[in-house]
């Protein structure tokens, strides 16, 4: 047991500003919160709410039977209670607070600062700096939520709850508190020879939550759990590998692996960062049960929902430059990856090659909502605020776990229905009995069986990715697959999920730590780790294709207009449709999406004033174009004043020239009213050299 004066006095004072502020005046209980918990109580007929001071927790841990421990009653509150004045009436407060510090559970099967200090940060409780003293205060209220092993980011938040208490209660100045805050994790080297620990840390959470911390320290229990070992063992190989080729010229220090069974949800292999052991890129940390933001990832369910509501692979949407309002009022003009505009293309072009502006039309056409429910229904835990998010959220403007994601995109294969992840299949007591047994489930239907083949058949079909990824990218294996890339801004992120019918695998690649990577993308990051796996995986597995399920019929179109081609037509594909969607008469098609843009000047253009000719000559001509819009909407704003009207959907304005820079951009309305703006072009008209 570590004395008291060996414990430091920030995480003492830590300890004190985050689980009772009172308690060297309280009585060893909270009467005002014990009152106020019991009046709740009664409210609700059951023992739901806290008050706990240190004493009562300090009394739950070592006088309660693991029995009475996991009481939520009003008699045990009671008890608990009588007990904790009476351990304040025999011992001092400084023994009292000792004792907890040394008994408490700090997750990851540490009990007491010591045991917690080394197991988090690799040094003795008395060389913590007040950022690790914050942080270990801050897991009691919640080791598995905070436990900085497998929810990093929620760590780094309760370690800055407690840092603003610290300084509200003086202990620290606002300079200590902010210098605090902003200290990485620095995670010490785990010293363990578990096989597959991220996985077995993982269970080990999911135990605590299901039967409390009593259950794990009584032990005796056998854990029968889902992984296959040599599947876990080949996909830390291959992680461990491609991390390495990556590291030089990259700066790619980790990466992390999620494999399943698409019709059961079982978790084959879980790999939660490159390197378990190495503290320099937090390997510790399961980036596969972390948050991060998924690049274009998650695309696949802004199309699923629009095939579930009136959309078709076969939709022709217009791939151009296109600006959309936004709450701040600052329009959202994506870009495409290779910065092209691809002008009218299908969706099943778009998706195959991910193109960026088209991805953000479907998503304004299904509405947020929607496209939200859809990945939800899927299986993907996150993004549960539709109020926060804009249309980049197809783009991957949300965080998702790559465990979810895996997850949600089994529910393809599955023809539609999802299967929560399975980890335990089986839980026995000492005595025998069974605590837990998994059984086969039916799942959930998330989407219709011809949705979930509408994305696999886009996402397997190698000709269509053909612009985008050539003909022999790493998404290819030797057997039909299909699969998704994703990269986010400024090469934070890497993601490839793809499956076949037997096994659906997600791979992330980037740094713990959230550092940018560099010039590396799905395709060459996560797709070469994605691949060889997946090759591994199922090289004794017989050949299966996708089936093809009741209700999808083909029909031939033109791709230039997603309609029954024409003799004008130059080429023609067979492209599938759920029944009663494929279009019949080329003669109607559907209107395209209103469109305004801004063809010259281009953005970054200069235009010299001329001394040698007089100003009122001096001009440059502004071209704009649009299609779907109201007739005589079309205006030209400079620095957001209109400064022309057009009379048609396309014309020319000779723009007088005066030194500075503008912003130009064309406007329209669509015909419900709604505005529709172009990109907008930045441009500079330099001084003369010598004066007019």
């Amino acid at each position: 047991m570590e004395p008291l004066s060996s414990i430091p006095l920030a995480l003492r004072q830590a300890t004190i500003a985050a689980e009772d502020e009172s308690f060297y005046q309280n009585p060893g209980i909270d009467p005002r919160a014990i009152v106020r918990s019991l009046f709740l109580d009664a409210q609700l007929g059951r023992a739901a709410y806290g008050g706990s001071t240190i004493t009562q927790q300090l009394v739950r841990t070592i006088l309660l039977s693991p029995a009475e421990r996991e009481q939520r009653t009003v008699a045990r509150k009671l008890h608990e209670a009588s007990l904790a004045l009476q351990l304040n009436m025999r011992y001092s407060k400084d023994q009292i607070l000792a004792m907890y510090l040394n008994n408490v559970y700090y997750g990851n099967l540490a009990y007491g600062v010591e045991a917690a200090s080394e197991g988090y940060f690799g040094r003795p409780v008395a060389a913590l700096d007040l950022a690790q003293c914050a942080l270990l205060a801050g897991i009691p209220q919640g080791p598995t939520l905070y436990n900085p092993l497998i929810n990093p980011n929620q760590a780094l938040g309760r370690r800055h709850e407690v840092l603003a208490l610290l300084r509200r209660d003086g202990y620290i100045t606002a300079a200590q508190e902010t210098e605090a805050d902003a200290e990485p994790l620095g995670l010490a080297a785990p010293t363990t020879n578990i096989l597959a620990p991220h996985f077995v840390f993982y269970v080990l959470g999911l135990l605590e939550q299901q039967y409390g911390q009593a259950a794990l320290e009584k032990g005796g229990l056998q854990v029968t759990t889902s992984l296959d070992l040599n599947l876990q063992q080949q996909a830390e190989a291959t992680v461990r590998f491609h991390v390495n080729q990556l590291t030089k010229d990259h700066l790619v220090h980790d990466g992390a692996l999620v494999s399943m069974d698409p019709s059961t949800g079982q978790i084959l292999a879980m790999v939660g960062s490159a390197n378990y052991s190495d503290p320099t890129i937090n390997g510790a940390v399961n980036v596969a049960v972390a948050p991060r933001q998924p690049g274009s990832a998650i695309k696949p369910f802004t199309y699923a929902a629009a095939f579930s509501r009136d959309y078709t692979p076969a939709t022709v949407v217009d791939d151009v430059p296109s600006a959309f309002p936004t709450k701040e009022g600052t329009p959202f003009e994506p870009q495409n990856y290779d910065l092209q505009f691809h002008g009218p293309v299908t969706l099943r072009t778009a998706l195959a090659n991910s193109y960026n502006i088209p991805a953000v039309k479907v998503l304004a056409h299904v509405g947020i909502p929607a496209m939200l429910n859809m990945a939800h229904a899927a299986g993907i835990t996150t993004m549960n605020d539709a109020r926060r998010y804009g249309l980049a959220l197809t783009l991957g403007g949300g965080e998702v776990r790559l465990l979810d994601l895996t997850d949600a995109f089994g529910t393809f294969p599955a023809g539609g229905v999802h299967h929560d992840p399975v980890a335990i299949l089986r839980v026995v007591d000492s005595t025998g009995k069974v605590w837990q047994e998994w059984r086969p489930t039916a799942g959930r239907r998330a989407m219709s069986p011809q949705v979930a083949y509408l994305i696999t058949s886009i996402l397997s079909d190698n000709s269509a990715r053909l612009p985008a990824f050539g003909a022999s990218s790493p998404l290819l294996l030797d057997r039909p697959a299909a699969a998704k890339t994703g990269t986010t801004t400024d090469f934070h992120d890497n993601w490839t999920v793809g499956y076949t019918p037997d096994l659906v695998t997600g791979v992330w690649v980037g740094n713990a730590d959230n550092t940018a990577m560099r010039d590396v993308t799905g395709i060459s990051g996560a797709a070469p780790i994605w691949h060889d796996f997946m090759e591994g995986a199922l090289q004794n597995l017989p050949v299966s294709d996708f089936p093809r399920p009741p209700g999808i019929v083909q029909e031939t179109i033109c791709p230039g207009t997603g309609l029954p081609p024409t003799a004008a037509c130059p080429d023609r594909f067979a492209e599938v449709f759920i029944a009663g969607t494929q279009p019949r008469a080329p003669a109607h098609p559907a209107p395209s999406p209103a469109v305004v843009a801004l063809g010259e000047p281009a953005t970054g253009s200069q235009f010299q004033i001329n001394t040698a000719v007089p100003l009122a000559y001096q001009q440059a001509p502004v071209q704009v174009q649009a299609s779907g819009i109201r007739p005589g909407s079309l205006r030209l704003l400079v620095n957001g004043r209109l400064v022309y009207r057009f009379a048609g959907m396309s014309g020319e304005w000779m723009w007088p020239l005066r030194p500075g820079t503008y912003r130009l951009q064309a406007r329209g309305e669509d015909i419900r009213g709604h505005p529709v703006l172009s990109a907008v072009s930045v441009v500079q008209v330099l001084k003369p050299q010598t004066p007019l």
